[in-house]
């Protein structure tokens, strides 16, 4: 029943385009062009709907955009048209109009035009724009999709709707953006949530920088980079995983404050939580220290929700988040007493890998004590931690750049921020000893050989620029498109990225 309903649908699809590339050079014999360069707006949809006042003068306005519907009555014509800002109702009259009300025959549904007219209500009460003229602005020759039914022969209703693929709307998100004007709503929060941030920042004097996209050495963070290859230097290149070691050498250099809200790369797999291209927030303070981060960040995402949405208490999925701080700060090996039942804290990578098998967590044989905890963390401990939680002092393993706990030196300074199970930022007190960071990175190289293929490079660079001295900093790594998925109640990635990766159609 579905396939012979997909048939009828494109059958029915293919009809109608050829219907409208007729309609389209039916406007070109008439002497119209169907894609002028320009018109003049002078007023959106929303604004004509909130100001029009019935004892007011008349409002005479000019807008544009899509049609959204047409109901065709002889002499007279409704239809709403869908700007930017909303849709509204406008009247055609052939009295008023003439022979270019004719024309509307040859206008579709998805079709822009441009009209002029004085703002008035009808009989019903819904606020109109009379169309004194009109002009098309881009005829549309491919059809919006509309949900299609069919009643079978037991009398059910079948909807065959090609637009509530979610992978149909991630492909063609022009599309979803016309059909679920909703979905732009999301994508205007994102952008005021990243204004919001930087106008935070600037406010404190931490400067934006831009750091390099294409790296000669990766590093940063434990990943798996793209390789790409500079034709004229004849050298392999890679793109950035994180933006830490550049920033950090603009800390060397003698800034005090930096900050990068830009795109890293990670050739990882894809799920709610991953895309391989992703917006990061990386900000480094001199002279300060994680316990100053934890309360500098809480205040910031704190700030950032209370002005995007009015509160600190949001809804994401079934949960209830309360953003307000002070925020719960408890040791990673705390938790993972608590979730586990077993205590991690100290275990040589053998009783690891016994642990995992008692919790049935698969871990691979090619990595070591550090990335076996975070497995253990991530899926038995992680999806618990609902309201913000910072989870604080990790395995000195697991944090290659982070400087060693002051009173605990098996430890790192370092926190991880969890909401609603996801990990939303990675902080540290930044390592700034360059024989120590020489050590840690010897020990990534070990485990490179031992076959994790995410563990770090050395970057003799960055140990150089360590060299010279470092004052003690905090960083702080915040995963953006995250943040949006919680302060937008976004369960996937994928719903906050406009144009997520994607499998090559068929």
């Amino acid at each position: 029943m579905q396939d012979e309903l997909k048939f009828q649908y494109w059958e029915e699809f293919n009809q109608l385009m050829k219907r409208r590339l007729e309609e389209l050079e039916e406007l070109k014999r008439l002497g119209i062009n169907p894609y002028p360069y320009e018109y003049p707006v002078n007023a959106y949809s929303d604004e004509i709907l909130r100001n029009f006042r019935d004892e007011d003068p008349p409002m005479s306005v000019s807008i544009a955009g899509r049609i959204m519907s047409i109901r065709r009555m002889g002499k007279a014509t409704f239809s709403h048209i869908q700007d930017s800002k909303g849709k509204i109702q406008i009247y055609f009259k052939k009295d008023v109009l003439g022979e270019k009300y004719d024309i509307l025959k040859l206008l579709d549904i998805g079709d822009i035009i441009g009209v002029r007219g004085e703002v008035f209500r009808t009989r019903t009460g819904e606020v109109t724009v009379k169309v004194d003229d009109y002009q098309i602005l881009a005829k549309s020759i491919r059809p919006l999709p509309v949900v299609k039914e069919k009643i079978d022969e037991h009398g059910n209703r079948i909807v065959y709707d090609p637009f509530t693929d979610k992978e149909m709307r991630y492909r063609q998100r022009y599309v979803d953006l016309i059909v679920n004007p909703e979905v732009k709503q999301v994508f205007i929060k994102r952008a005021k949530i990243i204004s919001t941030i930087r106008e935070i920042l600037d406010s404190h004097g931490y400067i934006e920088v831009e750091t390099p996209i294409l790296q000669p050495v990766y590093g940063g963070a434990t990943a798996r980079p793209f390789v790409t290859h500079h034709n004229a230097l004849d050298m392999d290149l890679y793109l950035r995983i994180a933006d830490e070691l550049y920033l950090k050498r603009l800390i060397v250099g003698g800034f005090d404050g930096v900050y990068e809200i830009g795109k890293d790369f990670r050739n990882e797999g894809m799920d709610r939580m991953h895309n391989p291209e992703f917006t990061m927030l990386e900000l480094y303070v001199a002279y300060k220290d994680y316990n100053w981060m934890m309360e500098f960040t809480e205040s910031l995402i704190y700030n950032v929700c209370l002005r995007v949405n009015g509160t600190s208490r949001i809804k994401f999925g079934d949960n209830e988040i309360d953003l307000t701080p002070p925020w719960r700060r408890v040791p990673m090996f705390e938790l993972l007493k608590q979730y586990t039942g077993e205590n991690l804290e100290g275990k040589s990578e053998d009783e690891l890998r016994a642990i995992a098998r008692r919790l049935n967590v698969d871990v691979s044989s090619k990595i070591g004590v550090g990335k076996i905890i975070d497995e253990i963390f991530s899926e038995l401990v992680q999806p618990n931690l609902i309201q913000p939680t910072f989870v604080i002092d990790y395995p000195i393993e697991m944090s290659p750049l982070a400087k060693r706990h002051r009173s605990k030196p098996h430890l790192v300074e370092r926190f991880e921020v969890i909401i609603s199970g996801m990990e939303v930022c990675n902080a540290f007190s930044e390592l700034n000893d360059p024989i120590d960071q020489r050590y840690r990175f010897e020990e990534q190289a070990r485990l490179r050989a031992q076959g994790d293929e995410e563990a770090m490079t050395i970057d003799e660079d960055f140990i150089r620029a360590l060299e010279y001295g470092m004052p003690p900093t905090a960083g702080l790594g915040i995963g953006i498109d995250r943040l949006v998925m919680i302060l937008t109640n976004q369960k996937t990635i994928r719903d906050v990225i406009l144009f997520p990766h994607m499998r090559p159609e068929k």
